[in-house]
């Protein structure tokens, strides 16, 4: 599958081909085994950057009202908050899958109201996908018949975290591994085209990911899902909370980010900031005709 701009005369001469990843292309992923990468995204640089690396998809997650705007859950963002981020991350990706969760309240009512609200982020925001957390396969229909590729989300949902009493482990009894699966299976059977599982036990993960028919992105799931999700600013130690055990902090731009700053305040101080070479001047002629004291 290619990217292509046509003109009226065909196609464009600036056009520049690439591989574009799609919710078909990541089923062919699981059909060939070839492991999945997906991150978080929240704005036009990040995703400039994670795109321009490789990853296969990009969420923009409600978890930037955490690791953005400060909260303490995922609760408080709305939906023209998340149109707004999308639409700039969306600005920036060329290749990766761009998926848009659905952050809480935007769905929960009713399934009218859903589409509706999903249909906002394909249309105003550029979403290739929306992600819906929980065991909502009316919507999931109702979304897959509306032409909306659908992220699934299961096991530890952060909107129900005052329901599940905190962000904890599921799927640890026998009776909640069975509800899980059906739950997974059924959202299969009624559209969506990824599942995220999130903080189950990795034999659980393992055993949904070999019955499933759609790929499985894993968080706190274990290795054997089809793919992996993390949140960008846990990756690159920014997101100024405690680890999970399932990160792995593969860089700390919180230490660069500070050393830099701190560097820039010193040179402000000592007035080795901006050097003469990052002045602007006056032109010669101007300088001698304004006189010696311009100088």
């Amino acid at each position: 599958m290619s990217l292509t701009n046509f003109s009226a005369g065909g196609l464009s001469p600036a056009a520049t081909p690439a591989t574009k990843v799609t919710i078909p292309a990541l089923a062919e992923m699981k059909r060939q085994l070839k492991p999945i990468s997906a991150l978080t995204a929240y704005d036009y640089a990040t995703a400039r950057l994670v795109d321009e690396a490789g990853i296969d998809m990009i969420l923009v997650g409600d978890s930037l009202a955490m690791v953005v705007m400060g909260h303490d859950n995922t609760l408080a963002i709305t939906v023209d908050e998340m149109l707004h981020h999308t639409r700039a991350v969306r600005r920036a990706v060329r290749r990766a899958l761009v998926v848009a969760d659905m952050p809480f309240g935007s769905y929960h009512a009713t399934v009218a109201e859903g589409v509706t609200n999903a249909v906002r982020f394909v249309k105003e925001a550029g979403a290739e996908a929306v992600k819906i957390e929980g065991p909502r396969v009316e919507l999931v229909r109702a979304l897959t018949e509306a032409e909306i590729p659908v992220v699934a989300h299961l096991g530890l949902t952060p909107q129900s975290v005052h329901r599940m009493g905190g962000y904890r482990v599921q799927a640890r009894t026998a009776e909640a591994v069975r509800q899980l699966k059906a739950d997974a299976l059924a959202l299969a059977e009624a559209g969506a085209g990824v599942m995220v599982l999130e903080g189950v036990p990795r034999e659980v993960a393992a055993a949904i990911t070999a019955e499933l028919p759609i790929p499985t992105i894993g968080i706190g799931a274990g290795p054997e899902c089809d793919g992996q999700i993390l949140v960008f600013h846990d990756l690159v130690n920014l997101s100024f909370s405690p680890q999970a055990k399932f990160v792995r902090r593969y860089a700390d731009a919180s230490a660069l980010f500070r050393s830099a700053m701190e560097h820039y305040r010193e040179d402000v101080e000592h007035r080795t900031f901006p050097s003469d070479a990052e002045s602007y001047h006056l032109p010669d002629s101007a300088r001698q005709a304004l006189g010696p004291r311009t100088a």
